[in-house]
């Protein structure tokens, strides 16, 4: 299979898209001004080819800010494109769309990769869509894009989930998470006067969580949402590490990008060599693949940010197409089979 990359700058789509030919899907990433323009543009330029789309920064071995990028698939794939609609509210009012999907595809055995764009409510969305996923070995990645907007064949949708079943005709598909992150020291923390639908946690072992973080780190009020690209909170999910990070400062509690519930228990983490990481990740692939075709991924916001305040996003960018033809985009959480996880990478890899 093959994987196409194309970008501009300043928002072409035309030159983004140039010496793209016989597409089997096609995934948008435009920024917030010119994204309904892009839908429509794209669906004229390559009619009736499945599509997705988002707002976000996009990447190859250089990034994208505020222009136009596309990933496709040319060669070696098929492919389908849908939307599930008021996935705010109703995330399985429309799951027979993804079933009649998946049998469309006829995925086999490890060739077929399911890639979302989510507009919202991403972690309900992905335990509704994962449950016909799963029944099917169809694996899972993508993220949430900027404004509450994604794209599906030449619309746009404000309260929805975009996804495009995607099967590999010529070797198998994988997905992998990347953690970039350690618990730091034996802290233990239990949540306490939460608000699950504003991702809210009020107390900390019965104390002021706002102060509880900063009398951890040894930090201001006004440094607490930068400092969360370096110690964010984590809950322990068996060996794994679920990443919540700190949107805002709200009273004497904190908002964060993932639900906290009463009584969960949370630690702080630190950051480990991500230089070394990445590395581990792109060592871990090659071995599980003898032969690379493409590499999508999704890398949250504040990674980015993270990594750029370091400068090492160019590095990073470079290491990562050691793999090959890698792409992907920039998220605000990202999307790992059943997982809503937060500063993360997740990516889909195609033999």
């Amino acid at each position: 299979m093959k994987q196409f990359y194309g970008a501009s700058k300043n928002g072409d789509l035309k030159v983004a898209t140039s010496g793209l030919n016989n597409p089997k899907l096609i995934i948008l990433m435009s920024n917030g001004d010119q994204f309904e323009q892009h839908v429509e543009e794209l669906e004229k330029l390559f009619p009736n080819v499945p599509s997705i789309g988002c707002i976000d920064m996009a990447y190859d071995t250089e990034v994208t800010e505020k222009g136009v990028a596309v990933t496709a698939y040319t060669e070696g794939v098929s492919a389908v494109a849908n939307i599930l609609e008021h996935v705010s509210s109703t995330p399985a009012k429309h799951i027979r769309r993804l079933e009649d999907d998946i049998a469309t595809i006829k995925p086999g055995r490890d060739n077929t990769v399911c890639i979302d764009f989510c507009a919202g409510n991403d972690a309900c969305v992905l335990s509704t869509i994962y449950s016909p996923l799963e029944k099917k070995n169809i694996v899972l990645m993508g993220g949430t894009g900027d404004a509450a907007k994604v794209s599906c064949n030449g619309k746009v949708y404000e309260d929805g989930t975009a996804y495009a079943l995607v099967k590999n005709e010529t070797g198998k598909v994988k997905v992998y998470k990347e953690n970039i992150y350690k618990p730091m020291g034996d802290y233990r923390f239990i949540a306490s006067k939460t608000d699950r639908a504003k991702y809210y946690m009020g107390e900390l072992n019965g104390k002021p969580a706002k102060q509880v973080y900063m009398d951890v780190l040894g930090i201001k009020e006004s440094d607490i949402t930068t400092q969360t690209f370096k110690n964010p909170f984590g809950k322990l999910s068996g060996k794994d590490i679920c990443i919540i990070s700190i949107k805002e400062v709200m009273g004497n509690g904190l908002a964060c990008f993932r639900q906290v519930n009463d009584s969960d228990v949370l630690t702080m983490l630190e950051l480990k060599d991500y230089q070394q990481v990445a590395q581990d990740t792109i060592d871990r692939i090659k071995a599980d693949f003898n032969h690379i075709s493409a590499v999508f991924s999704v890398n949250c916001l504040f990674r980015y940010l993270l990594f750029s305040e370091n400068n090492v996003m160019q590095k990073y960018l470079n290491q990562m197409s050691t793999l090959g033809n890698h792409c992907g985009f920039v998220g605000y959480g990202e999307h790992y089979n059943n997982q809503f996880v937060n500063q993360s990478m997740t990516c889909v890899v195609f033999e």
